[in-house]
């Protein structure tokens, strides 16, 4: 089993223990509190449980202009994705060198003390081009200037608790457990799976194969932090990966959750990605093509190259201390009825079959056919409940401003969804702009009713939601505003039959 990265596992959880009670007081005195963002607590749990191994606390700025710059932090080891704790301007004023800050889950549960060691503001436009290549539309480059704050907060942590989660506490494992657990069971050849998605029949293929080409053990460790908008949610994928793991030879393959916000960094994070699987005790480490990429910007420019992730972390090799194993990607063959990497093959006289991710995607909203030979039933079935079928989807219709006035518009479309059926419960949702109303309406599309309600900006970009009026940017255009309600109701049936929500 290697050593962590750095040589020793930062376990802060271990370190502090001693001192729980010390921290929790000074943490209830504390009149300096920061509410940690989302991203934020899933980094503070991995420098917490040793996962970010060597680092301790959140960079400073010699650190991480280091890492922008050069790939390592200011002491030479290997780091290339800057963990930074960032604020926003008023509460960066506050702070000053030795400060002492509170850091909160959900603003209520204390997990950790951060000492400042200094406060600066990054040039977000040379963290962008020099860790994310710079394209605006790249995930991290989006959430560096509309969502992080101008300022970073460079500090050692002290652990009063990792951060709570209420779901598969058992699947859980810290670096710590998990190589306790390896070295139990006599484990001393670890081949780690990233990923983020649902696994099929061609994942644990490739999986087995790595684990017989290495003579290894299989660790799936997928992540259940922030990952790429429109990902399926890590409930769905957590119980694939429950299914997935019991189609392994018993005691060849260990299922653990990685709490990690995805940067979708491509070759960068890939070397990230093997520094923690190697704290986590993993020997080897599969690198998929384009690892870690979020595929094509808004031009159909690939943001990065198809084995960038496999060179850059293949160039670290020695320093990182684990073997890479480049994904190869598989491909059915219906005669033989097996996988095989499709580099293997003369795809000149061999039939293949494979199904995409937007071609799983769409035979999962239209209820097509899934084949054994791609997925497992079992999976399918799971994927089915959380992504059903476009007729049994919820949706909203909403109502542009002009057509307000006219309350009989959501009567006649309540009258004429109830007399469709179909299972769906309809509602006329009135809200008055109130943001806490406005926010449950995803939450009723995803359980299948049909909303009406009037136009709010609140509901812009809602999955499922369809703007009917007049202007450039309706969905279910109308000719005038003052359009019969008969002509009306008649469109947003015609539309919600062309789009698959009603059959007929």
């Amino acid at each position: 089993m290697p050593a962590p990265h750095g040589g020793e596992l930062k376990d802060l959880i271990a370190r502090d223990a001693s001192i729980k009670s010390k921290l929790l007081h000074e943490a209830s005195e504390s009149s300096l509190k920061w509410n940690l963002t989302g991203r934020q607590i899933c980094d503070l749990e991995l420098i917490q449980n040793g996962g970010f191994s060597p680092l301790s606390g959140f960079l400073n700025q010699k650190d991480y202009e280091s890492v922008l710059h050069n790939s390592r932090l200011t002491s030479g080891l290997v780091w290339t994705i800057p963990i930074t704790l960032d604020v926003t301007e008023k509460f960066a004023a506050q702070l000053k060198p030795k400060a002492r800050v509170t850091l909160l889950q959900d603003d209520q549960i204390p997990v950790a003390i951060l000492t400042v060691t200094d406060v600066y503001k990054p040039d977000k436009k040379v963290e962008a081009k020099q860790a994310f290549r710079g394209d605006p539309e790249h995930p991290a480059v989006s959430y560096l200037y509309n969502t992080a704050g101008d300022y970073y907060v460079g500090g050692e942590i002290q652990a009063i608790q990792l951060p709570v989660h209420y779901d598969y506490p058992g699947l859980r494992k810290t670096p710590a457990q998990l190589r306790l657990e390896f070295e139990s069971k006599q484990w001393d050849r670890i081949v780690a799976f990233q990923t983020r998605n649902p696994m099929h029949r061609a994942h644990r293929e490739l999986t087995v194969r790595a684990a017989r080409e290495q003579n290894a053990k299989v660790l799936i460790h997928p992540v259940v932090g922030l990952t790429k908008p429109g990902d399926i949610d890590h409930h769905t994928r957590v119980r694939v990966y429950q299914e997935i793991i019991k189609r392994y030879p018993n005691g060849m393959a260990q299922l653990s959750l990685l709490p990690l916000a995805m940067r979708m960094g491509g070759d960068r994070e890939a070397v990230w990605h093997a520094i923690i699987r190697k704290n986590y005790g993993a020997t080897h480490f599969i690198v998929g093509r384009d690892h870690a990429g979020p595929g094509k910007n808004s031009a159909g420019v690939d943001f990065y190259g198809a084995y960038d992730a496999q060179e850059l972390v293949e160039s670290y090799k020695n320093e990182l201390d684990i073997e890479v194993v480049p994904f190869r990607m598989v491909t059915y063959l219906p005669d033989e009825d097996r996988y095989a990497p499709i580099d293997q093959i003369d795809l000149s006289n061999t039939s293949t079959l494979n199904i995409s991710g937007t071609e799983l995607r769409n035979r999962l909203r239209s209820g097509g056919a899934i084949p054994e030979w791609f997925s497992y039933p079992e999976v399918v079935k799971i994927l089915r409940e959380s992504n059903p079928p476009r007729p049994k989807q919820g949706f909203a219709i909403v109502l542009s401003k002009e057509l307000t006035d006219n309350q009989q518009l959501s009567i006649a479309l309540l009258s004429t969804f109830l007399q469709f059926g179909g299972g769906r419960h309809f509602k006329v949702l009135e809200h008055d702009d109130d943001s806490k109303v406005l926010e449950l309406v995803p939450d009723f599309i995803r359980s299948g009713s049909g909303l009406i309600l009037t136009e709010s900006k609140d509901v812009a970009g809602v999955t499922n939601a369809y703007l009917v009026g007049a202007g450039e940017g309706a969905d279910i255009k109308l000719d005038s505003s003052d359009e019969s309600v008969l002509h009306v109701v008649q469109k947003v049936v015609l539309f919600l039959e062309d789009n698959g929500f009603f059959t007929f």
